[in-house]
């Protein structure tokens, strides 16, 4: 019996040792490891500890290796994890042919399996949210104000004699979806409630489906994102959806060519301007005006909804905060003017974004070749790297008592001589990274701002805010890199009696 089985376990012998010296010889098995062991299947169960605990070890690692470099097991791969403002800076100052920001973004959302390769290969829209969308925010902020008030009447139904339990992230991603939907695809379409809900669920889709796809192998990932894709679904469920309005403006487009009176100023005017000479399928719009859903709804309905858990754990927030609002508002309008003015209001949302995060991580990229950094730790091809934003933020050392909710932080400090600019919301710096930092910095960060902006002083204006129960914030969880804030939790909105509209 033995007999028969022992080429069997000669073989496997064989081929667990050649794992084991591949293991031991490679790059990584030099890098600092936190959150669990490197070896073989022990890593396994480390990675479920670690996407737990991502929090906590993603902090010990940073005091730990300060300056340098560790890794971090996920469930699919290692994660390079830098931090220090050198190494901040470095990766910032690496050349896309080196450590790329475009291929950890591809492998961070297998959009080429899910959705399709065509998006990935033809990424255009970046350009256009660059040069189009950041540059328009004076010319689009009035719709998206308009939207925005009709839709926080509609979906916080508050009255002045009473408390009414909201659920913040539901209703939060509702108001979103609309207001930006104003300035993506326009009226009738972005009041849709079934747009809008495939808008809001094609975010969730591209989480779902990019999880699945990430555990097989690249040579199953075509077939496996075929088969199982929710993306997919979703885009044609969409596709119907927003078909009236691609058939108007190609009729109109057919028939007075670039430009003609009261043309469409928004994304998906602009997508359909570039994909006339390229892809000019409903199916191509469609599925851009579906990732500009994605980049907004999701990041943006997130950062809002831990602002709302702050202003209803901290009402007396709320106040000073309409002292600084109203006068601006009654000189200027409800304009991009005004909300740059509004320093308090900016600081309490760059704070916000400080304190919770976007994500534990920041500045992602993927080696394309070995990368030898300025302390020695070589960087092997195809690994990914990221920044340590949480823990960068929650540094003593960079913010006095950064475990500390400040609202007004950010705007104390633009009170000193010659940092009026530095510390708004918008602005990077390697001690602030939650948009990134350098050239690749969220290029939607700049609308996105405005609109948080002009949603928190229309709520601010209009409601009061507490926290029921016990009066404690709901709790943000963390899985793996991802900050989450509390699905469920619940904000009192009562309506104000003195409004300004």
């Amino acid at each position: 019996m033995a007999d028969n089985f022992s080429p069997f376990w000669v073989a496997a012998s064989i081929v667990g040792a050649l794992y084991f010296i591949k293991w031991w010889t490679s790059p990584l098995h030099s890098i600092p490891t936190v959150g669990g062991s490197s070896v073989p299947i022990l890593s396994f169960f480390g990675a479920i500890n670690f996407m737990l605990n991502s929090k906590k070890y993603i902090q010990e690692g940073y005091k730990k290796y300060h300056g340098s470099v560790f890794k971090v097991p996920m469930l699919e791969e290692w994660i390079l994890v830098v931090s220090g403002p050198k190494m901040v800076d470095e990766l910032r100052r690496s050349p896309e042919d080196e450590l790329s920001f475009t291929e950890y973004s591809a492998d961070l959302m297998q959009l080429r399996y899910t959705l399709g390769p065509e998006t990935q290969d033809d990424p255009y829209l970046i350009d256009l949210i660059k040069e189009k969308l950041a540059r328009n925010v004076y010319a689009i902020l009035p719709d998206v104000v308009d939207e925005l008030a009709l839709a926080v009447s509609q979906y916080i139904p508050a009255k002045t004699d009473g408390w009414l339990e909201v659920p913040v992230m539901d209703t939060m991603q509702q108001i979103i979806a609309r207001a930006s939907n104003r300035v993506f695809v326009g009226v009738p379409a972005c009041r849709d409630q079934e747009y809008l809900d495939v808008s809001i669920s094609f975010t969730l889709d591209v989480v779902k489906d990019k999880t699945l796809v990430k555990f097989f192998p690249e040579v199953m990932k075509p077939w496996v994102g075929l088969v199982t894709s929710n993306v997919q679904k979703t885009l044609r469920k969409a596709i119907p959806l927003l078909k009236p309005t691609i058939d108007v403006r190609r009729k109109m487009m057919e028939k007075y060519g670039d430009d003609w009176l009261d043309k469409p100023n928004d994304i998906m005017q602009w997508i359909m301007d570039v994909a006339r000479t390229r892809n000019f399928t409903d199916e191509a719009i469609a599925s851009r005006v579906l990732l500009v859903c994605f980049a907004a709804i999701h990041t943006s309905s997130n950062s809002v909804t831990h602002a709302l858990y702050h202003l209803a754990e901290h009402p007396e927030i709320l106040q000073p905060l309409r002292e600084e609002m109203e006068p601006i508002l009654k000189e200027e309008g409800w304009t991009k003017s005004a909300m740059g003015k509004m320093w308090k209001l900016d600081s309490f949302l760059r704070e916000s974004q400080r304190y919770n995060g976007i994500g534990l991580s920041s500045l992602g990229r993927k080696a394309l070749k070995d990368i030898t950094l300025h302390d020695g730790t070589v960087i092997p091809r195809g690994a990914n790297v990221v920044a340590a934003a949480d823990a960068t933020h929650h540094d003593d050392s960079v913010y006095a008592d950064a475990d500390v909710f400040d609202p007004f932080r950010f705007s104390r400090l633009r009170e000193q001589d010659g940092e009026a600019t530095k510390h708004q919301f918008v602005n990077t710096s390697v001690d602030y990274i939650s948009f990134g930092h350098g050239k690749h910095a969220c290029p939607g960060r700049f609308f996105a701002a405005n609109e948080l902006k002009a949603l928190l002083a229309y709520i601010i204006l209009n409601y009061d805010l507490k926290l029921g129960g016990d009066g404690r914030r709901p709790r943000s969880f963390y899985w793996g890199l991802a900050v989450i804030p509390a699905l469920k939790g619940k904000v009192l909105f009562r309506r104000r009696e003195v409004s300004s509209e």
